[in-house]
């Protein structure tokens, strides 16, 4: 088949992309490396669309949540990830979590369904000279490609570190020392399962952190800077004794069904799977090395005799510097027939990439037509990433972003937090609604 759209890279942002341009009558060609011979670095099938870190999506609460707006603007333009998510989440209070097996599998049985994408396993070197291309290759750029858009860019490309929490088998966790419980007991209250530790338990904790032994870095990874939204968990202990209190091991909102009381500190566990075997250490990401892992994640009560679907790693992410290099629908100033989506551009998060996905669709499909189709306004959560990303941040120190409401035009007058959350759904939704029927 030929095609109109030339997709390289099957993550949430191509899958979307394709999904986007592919029900608007364009026919796409998607290439995707994995399953052709070769694999990154993290990920472990060749599923599109396979989520390699954590399986949430993050808040769905669209009235006073960011990234709750982004899904509710993304459902209202016929999102497949959104979709699928919705179709396989599994319970993780007022989050959206996913069965990461499930939702992947559907996401390529979407894609290789629909009779508008020709899914190609094929690694591609170099970048088209011409036809409409989105680039959505991700973070974990091949480097053979990484070279090619390093070149056609004319600027080197960023990087920083992101990470993978580990996972553990439900049947190998002690219920006479763990409990479920949401924080603050949202959801259905049984969302979480939580370990509690007293003071001497979680200052053991955090010295084994900083004194467990690491993963060596390479050579080009050893001047790489971390990303604070997916800091390694021995990375945030040495900055500080209380600083996991005060984060992914917060007890705050969880009584001890012990004692009646909050612990010291608190690890939590997400459910992982729809069938609620796997759950998943929330905020454990590590570069620890896979035997100090077992040793110390071990120390957690209730976790003393834990069996782990997988262990925690880390990987480099490599993005562009996109406010220098891209126009204000995701083209690359230097070669206009390219666009680029996804967390290449330095947006952060699943919900973020598959939603720069959905927009460089949109946009190669309007242009195909020999139509330009005006950008989201700033005022929603689509309009508010697209900005950041195309120019709301200086070239120089740009940095990865998820989606939130420091990223939207702001609200003139006084209000109280939650109040004022709610006035920006509030206005983005009109915003949205009026976008869409233009």
């Amino acid at each position: 088949m030929t095609y109109d759209v030339h997709i390289i890279g099957g993550g949430l942002a191509g899958s979307e992309a394709a999904w986007q341009l592919a029900n608007q009558g364009k026919r796409v060609r998607l290439s995707e490396m994995r399953g052709s011979g070769d694999m990154t670095p993290a990920h472990q099938t060749d599923h599109l669309a396979e989520l390699v870190c954590s399986n949430s999506f993050r808040s769905d609460d669209a009235e006073s949540n960011a990234v709750g707006l982004l899904h509710a603007e993304m459902r209202g333009l016929d999102s497949l990830i959104m979709a699928m998510g919705d179709k396989h989440k599994v319970p993780a209070g007022s989050a959206l979590a996913v069965d990461r097996d499930g939702f992947s599998a559907g996401v390529t049985a979407a894609l290789e369904g629909h009779p508008n994408i020709t899914l190609v396993r094929e690694k591609v070197a170099v970048l088209p000279t011409e036809g409409l291309t989105i680039v959505a290759t991700g973070p974990l750029t091949a480097p053979v490609l990484a070279d090619a858009i390093g070149s056609a860019t004319g600027a080197d490309a960023l990087a920083f570190f992101d990470a993978i929490a580990p996972i553990v088998y439900r049947d190998s966790i002690d219920f006479d020392v763990a409990w479920f419980q949401s924080r603050w007991n949202k959801g259905d209250g049984k969302d979480y399962i939580n370990c509690p530790l007293d003071k001497e338990q979680y200052i053991a904790f955090v010295q084994g952190l900083i004194d467990g032994e690491k993963g060596e870095f390479k050579d080009w990874e050893k001047d790489t800077p971390y990303f604070d939204g997916c800091m390694p968990i021995e990375v945030m202990a040495e900055r500080g004794i209380d600083t996991l209190r005060h984060g992914p091991m917060k007890p705050v909102g969880l009584d001890d069904p012990r004692t009646g009381r909050w612990p010291y500190a608190a690890v939590q566990l997400r459910q992982d799977n729809a069938s609620g075997t796997l759950w998943n250490i929330v905020g454990f990401q590590t570069k620890l090395k896979h035997g100090a892992q077992v040793e110390l994640f071990r120390t957690i009560p209730g976790l003393e005799k834990a069996e782990f679907a997988r262990l925690g790693g880390l990987h480099r992410n490599t993005f562009i510097r996109s406010p220098e290099l891209l126009d204000p629908t995701l083209r690359l100033k230097a070669r206009p027939n390219i666009r680029f989506a996804g967390q290449i551009t330095g947006c952060e998060g699943y919900v973020e990439s598959a939603a720069i996905g959905l927009l460089a669709g949109r946009f190669a499909a309007v242009e195909h037509d020999g139509a330009l189709m005006m950008p989201p306004p700033p005022e929603t959560a689509l309009g508010a990433l697209l900005g950041h990303i195309t120019g709301g941040a200086e070239a120089a120190t740009y940095q990865p972003m998820n989606v939130n409401f420091g990223l939207f035009p702001p609200i003139t007058g006084r209000a109280k937090k939650t109040e004022r959350k709610k006035l920006y759904t509030a206005r983005a939704r009109e915003a949205f609604s009026d976008w869409i029927a233009a």
